[in-house]
């Protein structure tokens, strides 16, 4: 499987924006180690030149990633809407589920530490801003309207773009909005906040979409509440564990630096993240189209026709 099967054809672009953000973030973390020595404080400090420039190369850097990530041209979408593309019901799971399972289930923990770390950045943030409980309680709500904004637009992307982007871009947020633990404002947290909301929201419905599309028929009810369990209980306990081991020591903001190592750790390990079958499908990419048939035992067969006497429900019938 070739590079530009995984991050589309503009590979050069979207690894150079991935550097890019890296860079951006980096330069915030001079700031931060320097107010260690003033109290882990930064509110009302004005920004220096290199998160200027860092602040710039995000800004630049999101943007031109999702370019990179695009296909150049969409897909006929529908194209293959008479046919399912699924394993048989007796696949059994081998190493390349263990695989996708493992990295899906670590894409979820991430995924819920990034709000749940929202409950142990609160009360230092109130501290340090100066401000009232009504004032600080518009960061979590706000993180809830992203977090309700990224499920629709990622549900979205997915089915033209495909599961595989939907979840790089998803990622891309994580690193870039890393950076709300540099922020001197409070206004600035609520724009970042809003931002990591949604790639959090992003990451959910298309992680649960790939694992339904992949799982043989009878694995697909426990594999879901596997999953979906190991990621919400993992998730809240790396956040009260990171905020037990680092926010006595370097304060409240380092909770948010979080995602910036684990979302370089998801861009690494993108490779072995599968993509839709209908999606590979419609694109006519049938070279990988055959390496989830040979890994997942993933083959296209015709919908079955509905029989011409099955029941239908009466119209205005309320269930």
């Amino acid at each position: 499987m070739d590079r530009s099967s995984i991050i589309g054809e503009r590979a050069p672009i979207f690894w150079g924006a991935c550097l890019a953000i890296t860079a951006g973030v980096l330069l915030h973390l001079p700031m931060l180690s320097m107010a260690r020595h003033m109290g882990n404080r930064l509110a009302g400090m004005p920004m220096d030149a290199g998160m200027w420039l860092g602040m710039a190369l995000i800004i630049l850097g999101v943007p031109a990633a999702i370019y990179g990530a695009l296909p150049r041209h969409r897909a006929p979408h529908g194209s293959h809407a008479q046919t399912n593309f699924e394993a048989s019901n007796d696949t059994p799971l081998n190493r390349w589920h263990a695989i996708v399972l493992a990295i899906l289930t670590l894409g979820l923990i991430i995924d819920v530490m990034k709000p749940a770390t929202l409950g142990f950045v609160l009360p230092g943030m109130r501290a340090e801003y100066g401000i009232s409980k009504a004032e600080v309680a518009l960061l979590p709500l706000t993180a809830l309207i992203g977090t309700t904004v990224g499920s629709l637009v990622w549900g979205w992307l997915a089915d033209i773009y495909g599961r595989r982007v939907s979840i790089l871009l998803s990622t891309i947020l994580f690193v870039s909005t890393s950076i709300c633990g540099a922020m001197p404002l409070f206004e600035l947290n609520l724009l970042m906040c809003f931002l990591m909301g949604s790639s959090a929201g992003g990451m959910l419905p298309v992680v649960y979409t790939l694992l339904a599309e992949i799982m043989p028929p009878r694995h697909r009810p426990w594999v879901l509440v596997l999953v979906g369990g190991t990621g919400l209980i993992g998730g809240y306990l790396a956040a009260s564990g990171s905020a037990h081991t680092f926010e006595p020591t370097f304060g409240w903001r380092v909770l948010w630096l979080q995602g910036f190592p684990t979302g370089l750790l998801l861009l690494a390990l993108a490779r072995f993240i599968p993509e839709s079958p209908r999606f590979l499908a419609e694109r006519r990419r049938m070279d990988e189209l055959a390496d989830m048939e040979r890994k997942y035992g993933i083959v296209a067969r015709p919908k079955e026709p509905v029989p011409p006497d099955a029941a239908v429900a009466p119209r205005g019938m309320v269930s």
